[in-house]
């Protein structure tokens, strides 16, 4: 085989057409592969596996390594499964224990290295803007809706209709959580009923006003907790499937007679649910009292679903290389740009001129990559509506704790980190800048801030980055450096801050005209 054979061969997917979501879920991992053709979706294969990852968080908020090393090993036959896959035909979600787990970075290291693919954290509410994407796609409807996802750790809350996500909230609340505190070791009482109850309560109490029933028509139930009940209810002969107050006290009894659950004998009940029964059962049953849910039906779609479409959508619109407005990351950036009354125009000049430096780079960087730098200036001042002193840190602040739709976590810290070292020392970005591609990228965004500090135009070819060696050579016009000396002296400064970090030793001379 030849080299050009072989190039073409790794470049194209060895599954064509299809599309992988990986769910880190706190009690299950899922890994879905289904195909889209037009508005209909296929399931190719589907893999789960209980891991309980949310078990094993301890009282410090540490991830253990018993749980860890049950999630890489699951990871593992994930990554088996995924070989011909190319990047842009899998995204990875991690939700809520990777959310609280204070050694998560240390987790996603090995995580990544045993897929083979990054892993996202997502938010709470992009959570749950995904998991309505799945339930609105496979179980279409124009009735104002109310969907609820309980998971290991969190409990996902969402109003709609259509396919239109119209609030979405994420309670630290889950099966796992609540089972672990106030059913341990499985064993069942009144007294443990009503306390978990009571905790739930105080959870989801906040969502009592925005979630009321006359916000919606129906109440669907995604994923495992609501699947697992339904399963047992419809096996029993209590019901067709649909949860109701009734039927929950119903098996809330079942369980009492038995006393803990391992004895818990219930046609349906598969034996990696009974550990958090429990806690599932007393979330379902406040929310079923407290915001007046009659009737629970099962919902066809879950967050996997919703990634996987999601990832569709992306796609689409970066092989139309076009914002047609399908990726909703542009308009949660517009978003916060006006809820935090930046600049445009300035961001617009950063931007630009951030654009036109990293173009120069080589290897040429990734679409995404070259989508983040231009997010980050379009946000690099969005801290200044909290204080124009130090508005770096402000703005990486915001990124890292901000809900912005379609992006994970781990993308809008990345975001965030190109904006927390936009200027100032670098020394506050040492471990990222041993990545040789972060620190160019920063370069990039550095230099345009400078360029474009008066704020005002400036020539495109002003200021140009020669990155295809060592070290990057940045050349001014001569004409620009002479009329932009506090310009040039910034330059200077900011080739001298380099130095001082021993990396990347960017050079600067002005050009020849």
């Amino acid at each position: 085989m030849d080299a050009a054979t072989s190039s073409r061969d790794e470049s194209e997917p060895r599954w064509p057409g299809q599309l992988a979501a990986v769910d880190i879920g706190s009690n299950s991992f899922r890994l879905e592969i289904g195909q889209l053709a037009g508005e209909r979706y296929r399931r190719i294969d589907y893999l789960k596996e209980t891991v309980r990852l949310g078990g094993g968080l301890d009282a410090a908020g540490f991830l253990g390594d018993d749980a860890a090393g049950r999630g890489l090993d699951c990871l593992g036959r994930f990554a088996r499964r995924l070989e011909g896959f190319l990047p842009n035909q899998v995204r990875a979600v991690a939700t809520q224990t990777l959310r609280e787990a204070r050694n998560r970075n240390a987790f996603l290291a090995r995580a990544q290295t045993v897929l083979g693919r990054p892993i996202e954290i997502i938010s709470g509410r992009e959570e749950a803007r995904l998991i309505y994407a799945g339930v609105a796609r496979l179980q279409p409807s124009n009735v104002s809706r109310l969907v609820i996802d309980i998971g290991g750790r969190s409990t996902e809350m969402i109003l709609g209709r259509g396919t239109r996500p119209e609030r979405a909230e994420s309670f630290q609340v889950g099966s796992v959580s609540l089972s672990m505190k106030y059913f341990p070791g499985g064993r069942f009482s009144d007294r443990a009923f009503r306390d978990a109850q009571v905790a739930a309560g105080a959870e989801l109490e906040e969502a009592l006003e925005p979630f009321a029933p006359r916000h919606w028509r129906e109440a669907l139930g995604s994923s495992g907790t609501v699947g697992a009940v339904s399963a047992v209810l419809a096996a029993s002969g209590v019901s067709d499937g649909r949860v109701t107050p009734e039927a929950l006290r119903w098996l809330m009894e079942r369980c009492l007679e038995a006393g803990s659950a391992d004895r818990l004998a219930l046609p349906g009940l598969k034996d990696d649910r009974r550990a958090v029964i429990g806690g599932g059962l007393s979330i379902l049953y406040t929310l079923a009292s407290n915001f007046g849910i009659e009737e629970l039906r099962p919902a066809r779609g879950a967050l996997r679903q919703g990634v996987i479409f999601d990832l569709a959508a992306r796609d689409a619109a970066e092989r139309r290389a076009a914002a047609s407005g399908e990726d909703i990351r542009e308009a949660s950036v517009r978003e916060l740009q006006r809820r935090f009354m930046v600049d445009v125009a300035q961001a617009s000049r950063v931007a630009g001129a951030a654009a036109t430096l990293v173009a120069s780079l080589q290897p040429r960087p990734s679409a995404e990559a070259r989508r983040e730098l231009r997010w980050a200036a379009a946000l690099h001042e969005i801290g200044m509506m909290i204080s124009h002193h130090d508005h770096h840190r402000h703005s990486a602040y915001v990124l890292a704790h901000v809900d912005a739709a379609g992006f994970s976590q781990s993308q809008l810290r990345r975001i965030g980190d190109l904006v927390l070292g936009q200027r100032g020392g670098l020394r506050k970005l040492e471990p990222r800048l041993q990545e040789h591609a972060f620190a160019l990228h920063l370069l990039c965004l550095r230099l345009a801030v400078i360029v474009c500090h008066a704020r005002d135009d400036i020539d495109p070819g002003a200021i140009t980055l020669i990155a295809s060696g060592q070290p990057p050579a940045i050349d001014l016009k001569p004409a620009w450096a002479a009329s932009h000396p506090r310009a040039l002296h910034l330059l200077r400064e900011e080739v001298d801050a380099w130095s001082k970090t021993g990396l990347l030793q960017p050079t600067l001379s002005v050009a020849s005209l």
